[in-house]
């Protein structure tokens, strides 16, 4: 553990001393409703009272309470001092995205199984439960997408589609009833050639409509491990800011110094440390 954190101190002197960049941005758009993308023929989600959404478009889903035991799912309002720590994750996380008005975040992590997309979705859901954003948690690991089935849900519709043309942005959402706040864009499938498609003009389309659509929500994207293909490198331009996900006992030190030379371009706003002995997550 102790050579992680030493690569970690490394590795944020090193970014340090780069010269800070901005990610090209997407066009934005105007302003609507908060809630999902709108569906032909359909009003938006409105919410009726403080931190109350009715969703009349997203499709909206109940998570088997095993399933998501079984992954390591938490509720936000646990007193687990996992969920203790996703909190303060979470309250880091948005001070830094706030301080330069970032609304978009993606989870990287060196390589798979270092607990990236279960990060993905607790983070998501804690930053849910707070009442001044509203969360969309969208699936681009197209080399494993594992997103649903961490749900317990089978979309008929998802990402892919939506990038392919296929189907529309609003027809692939789905709202989690057990946890406020939290819409999630998930995939279905593996796609070929992902990374040109994640790099194309399609995938910025999307990203433009989802980051700029409301306001107050904060997009946050699941992607392939870095080391693992080139689709995270290809996609983070799209992005304004990253989060790395390092393993205890898994990362190696030379994995995560390249990683985070592969991402010197992205602003990235910490970096966590999973399975981590003396905490649960470090940051």
């Amino acid at each position: 553990m102790e050579k992680i954190r030493r690569a970690l101190d490394l590795a944020r002197l090193e970014r340090a001393r780069l010269p800070e960049s901005s990610p090209d941005e997407p066009p934005r758009g105007e302003p609507k409703l908060r809630g999902s993308t709108a569906e032909a023929g359909r009003a938006p989600e409105r919410i009726v009272a403080p931190g109350l959404i009715v969703y009349s478009r997203t499709k909206v889903f109940t998570p088997p309470p095993e399933v998501l035991e079984r992954n390591r799912i938490l509720r936000p309002d646990s007193g687990e001092s996992a969920a203790v720590a996703f909190r303060m994750l979470r309250t880091q996380v948005l001070q830094r995205m706030a301080a330069k008005s970032w609304h978009s975040l993606a989870i990287f992590s060196p390589g798979p199984n270092d607990g990236k997309t279960t990060t993905a979705i607790n983070l998501a859901a804690s930053i849910a439960s707070d009442h001044r954003h509203t969360v969309l948690l969208v699936d681009f690991d197209f080399k494993r997408p594992t997103l649903a089935s961490r749900l317990g849900l089978a979309p008929p519709l998802g990402s892919d589609d939506a990038l392919s043309g296929t189907a529309v942005v609003g027809d692939c959402m789905y709202h989690p009833d057990t946890f406020e706040r939290l819409v999630v864009l998930p995939a279905r499938s593996q796609m070929l050639q992902s990374s040109e498609v994640l790099a194309g003009p399609r995938s910025r389309e999307v990203v433009a409509e989802l980051r700029s659509r409301y306001p107050d929500r904060i997009v946050i994207f699941d992607l392939p491990p870095v080391l693992s293909a080139d689709d995270a490198v290809a996609f983070a331009p799209l992005v304004e800011c990253g989060l790395v996900v390092a393993a205890e006992g898994r990362t190696r030190r030379t994995d995560l110094l390249r990683t985070i030379e592969l991402l010197r371009r992205v602003p990235l706003v910490g970096t966590v440390l999973n399975r981590a002995a003396e905490a649960v997550t470090g940051y």
